[in-house]
């Protein structure tokens, strides 16, 4: 009797264990039909934008994907998208660079695109990610090969679009500045992460009289940042 109570436990376990083996592969087998499924459409909506020549988003494609989401394609959100994308080249976006950053959003239509824009603006505005964004807009921007800074008229724009939110006083101020200076036809990468330490190290008290004890200290600022190694040492004279 012993033995076949014994036999048939086994029977028992052998047999449960069969169905959980059959219900995970069965839920493997859905989520895998799942994931192609959602990647098809992630596919298939590039492809509504991508020019057939190229096999990319050019700025055509991205310019029409903005209307169709009610976006100005100026918009920092667009910067935004194109930072989640971890796209190379400014005004465009690869198949790849697309799926990257769709799958990331959950977002295989376009009305979930949309959607997902407020939560995308939340993550890059969490201090973890904005510097990493801050970074990857300067570079962004560098669309010749080899380039490595910046001309001012250009960084004033880059500056109000991606930094005005955070500090709008000293913004306003520091283009004014470079807006009227002659000494500086260029800002390079140091200066561009330099000026983003400057802003939180000498926060800004919204007076007005402020102002031109401001522009003062980003003339000297930009000085130091020319050899960034005199930052730490000279800083405190800034104060």
């Amino acid at each position: 009797m012993r033995r076949s109570a014994s036999k048939k436990t086994g029977q028992s376990n052998s047999t449960t264990a069969s169905i959980t083996s059959s219900a995970t592969d069965l839920f493997r087998s859905s989520s895998s039909k799942a994931s192609s499924k959602e990647m098809e459409r992630i596919d298939n909506l590039f492809y509504s934008y991508a020019n057939r020549s190229s096999g990319m988003i050019d700025p055509e494609g991205i310019e029409t994907l903005c209307s169709d989401m009610e976006v100005d394609h100026t918009d920092v959100r667009i910067l935004m998208l194109a930072w989640k994308m971890r796209a190379e080249k400014q005004g465009y976006f690869t198949l790849e660079e697309w799926r990257q950053g769709l799958k990331s959003l959950r977002a295989d239509t376009l009305n979930k695109l949309k959607k997902a824009l407020p939560d995308l603006e939340k993550e890059v505005k969490r201090p973890s990610n904005f510097v990493d964004f801050y970074n990857y807009a300067f570079r962004y921007c560098l669309t010749e090969e080899k380039q490595k800074s910046i001309d001012i008229e250009s960084i004033c724009q880059l500056l109000d679009l991606v930094l005005g939110s955070h500090f709008q006083a000293q913004v306003d101020y520091f283009i004014e500045y470079l807006k009227i200076q002659s000494d500086y036809k260029v800002i390079n990468m140091d200066q561009w992460m330099g000026f983003y330490r400057f802003c939180n190290e000498f926060p800004s008290q919204g007076k007005a009289e402020e102002k031109l004890e401001r522009i003062n200290l980003f003339r000297h600022w930009l000085k130091l940042s020319v050899d960034p190694s005199l930052y730490d040492t000279n800083v405190s004279a800034l104060a």
